[in-house]
């Protein structure tokens, strides 16, 4: 008989949790609290305790070619960025492509999942579940994939806050946000300056009478768009770009980016710039930031000391007055009440995973905890992989190290992260996307060989090496390889530029003034000549940035 596993969570992660044990012959059994699936994606006006919630304007930020399952590209006439009922659509596309609805069981919470007596021998699970009438059921299972996800929990340190007892006005947690109505004419403050934090703020600058964003360490603000208006994640998530991060000192190429971003928007200047470089944290993804600042609806403040009635008070000592609402962007205690107590037994009392996926305090690995992990790039080709990998090892086809050696490595890769985090919480769940995502393909033996590629098929090999890493090259090869994974490669600009094309505009005609333009460049070399002997640093400093531009559009259409 097939192994059953349960998939608890039916969001993005739980789906290709489905799908992953269907490829390797599991029988998987889902279990979703909800009357859908979705889970983040879904948008509700009311938000529903223990569930993930979604404001009404949000957008992705990574797009979609980086973003879709290996072997599912989005359907091309779809936008690069996605509002949430698009993303929403497409996982529905996805289940049902897959056949993966079947195998849910709809408004069914799970209330416990517990070792049976003989888990040292079995490395089963019991794992109770109450369906929509309250009948209650007690089921085994040989594997656990835990998928409801770390968005469920609002996180609130109020206490951190002296005097938020005196406060007249409301607070919320941004988990309960939906749109900017409430606040009109409002004077608000929003705490905290991760992506939710800059989108709310931005949001309800345009209805309050004044918004004022409150940030303890600052961030770098970059904007979706590249060079050329692509989108920012094809641009720089590229193995080329990886191979430079590694062999060029971090340090110079944390300076040219900065450069870079700095010429569009002085982060010092705007009071954004923290106190870290710019290649060590992940960015605040945001378009429209910089601009609410330059027109004086947002205003960037320094953390809270204290709050005095309706007035607060920022460590810089100036105090603002008549404060209506303040709205914490505090992020989600990452908590899963119907685990074991002992899974997270660390000094932290977070759980402690061996690559972010198994957790350590087990004797066998037949539980896994998926999507528990910020990347500095696209979360659901992570997620995918994750549930490959962990659905090879349930099913005896892979093997872990021994319990010592995977502590080892966790704690190496903690003290190295702990080098870029002064939290750390942090340090445990921030991971670098591709070198991430290529340690768990390894694992799965879907890497792919650059070098044998080259030789043997050069179009995907130099797609490979120089163009944007979207998933599909993990489908090239190795377990659950999918042969349309090539043409996949070779049609993503196409897919990418297809929802531009709403206005046909000709293709300009060559044009015979070669002579002119040899002239013109001529001149220009001589203007720069004339300035350099006048402002010694021009050419230096004009170099330094067409380097930089030059790494992130490198074979920008390979």
């Amino acid at each position: 008989m097939a192994r059953r596993v349960a998939v608890i969570g039916a969001g993005s992660c739980g789906l290709t949790c489905i799908k992953c044990c269907l490829d390797e012959g599991l029988e998987p059994v889902c279990f979703e609290s909800s009357d859908d699936i979705g889970g983040l994606w879904r948008f509700k006006e009311t938000p529903e305790a223990g569930c993930s919630s979604v404001y009404r304007s949000l957008f992705s930020n990574t797009s979609k070619e980086m973003m879709c399952f290996s072997d599912f590209p989005m359907p091309a006439h779809y936008p690069n960025y996605l509002h949430h009922s698009r993303l929403l659509d497409y996982l529905r596309l996805y289940a049902e492509h897959f056949e993966l609805l079947k195998h849910i069981h709809f408004q069914t919470t799970v209330h416990s999942v517990r070792p049976r007596p003989d888990f040292s021998l079995s490395g089963q699970w019991e794992v109770v579940t109450e369906n929509k009438d309250g009948l209650k059921e007690t089921h085994t299972f040989d594997g656990v994939l835990v998928c409801s996800g770390h968005f469920t929990h609002p996180f609130m340190p109020l206490s951190a806050f002296p005097g938020i007892d005196t406060f007249s006005g409301k607070c919320c947690h941004s988990w309960e946000y939906k749109d900017a109505e409430l606040f009109r004419g409002k004077r608000v403050v929003v705490v905290g300056m991760g992506n939710s934090g800059g989108d709310i703020a931005v949001e309800i600058s345009r209805v309050a009478q004044m918004t004022f964003l409150s940030t303890r360490e600052g961030a770098w603000v970059v904007g979706r768009l590249a060079g050329n208006g692509l989108p920012l994640d094809i641009m720089l998530i590229r193995r080329l770009n990886s191979l430079l991060l590694h062999l060029l000192p971090r340090a110079l190429l944390s300076w040219m980016e900065e450069r870079a971003y700095n010429q569009k928007y002085d982060h010092r200047l705007y009071g954004l710039q923290p106190r870290h470089r710019i290649l060590d944290q992940r960015p605040v993804i945001n378009d429209d930031l910089p601009v609410c600042i330059l027109q004086g609806v947002l205003q960037i403040k320094p953390n809270i000391r204290e709050f005095r009635g309706s007035r607060v008070v920022f460590d810089n000592g100036v105090t603002e007055e008549g404060i209506d609402v303040v709205v914490f962007c505090t992020g989600y205690k990452a908590t899963f009440p119907f685990l074991p107590p002992s899974l997270t037994s660390s000094p932290e009392g977070e759980m402690r995973l061996y690559k972010r996926v198994f957790p350590l305090s087990l004797e066998r690995p037949t539980l896994a905890v998926l999507g528990m992990i910020n990347v500095t790039g696209p979360q659901m080709p992570v997620m995918e992989m994750q549930a490959r990998w962990a659905a090879r090892v349930f099913a005896g086809l892979i093997h872990l190290p021994p319990l010592a050696t995977m502590h080892k490595i966790t704690e190496k890769e903690w003290k190295e992260n702990v080098k870029k985090y002064s939290c750390s919480k942090k340090a445990a769940v921030e991971r670098e996307y591709l070198p991430y995502i290529d340690s768990l393909a390894k694992e799965v033996g879907v890497y792919p060989n650059v070098l044998w590629m080259l030789l043997t098929d050069p179009a995907i090999g130099l797609r490979v090496l120089f163009g944007p890493c979207t998933p599909y090259q993990f489908r090239l090869n190795g377990p659950g390889r999918w042969e349309g994974a090539r043409q996949a490669i070779l049609t993503q600009w196409e897919r990418l530029v297809t929802p531009l094309k709403t206005r046909p505009i000709p293709e300009p005609k060559p044009s015979g003034l070669f002579g002119w333009g040899l002239a013109g460049g001529a001149l220009l070399i001589f203007a720069a000549i004339v300035f350099q002997r006048r402002n010694p640093t021009f050419l230096q400093n004009q170099i330094a940035e067409m380097t930089f531009v030059g790494i992130s559009r490198w074979y920008s259409f390979t």
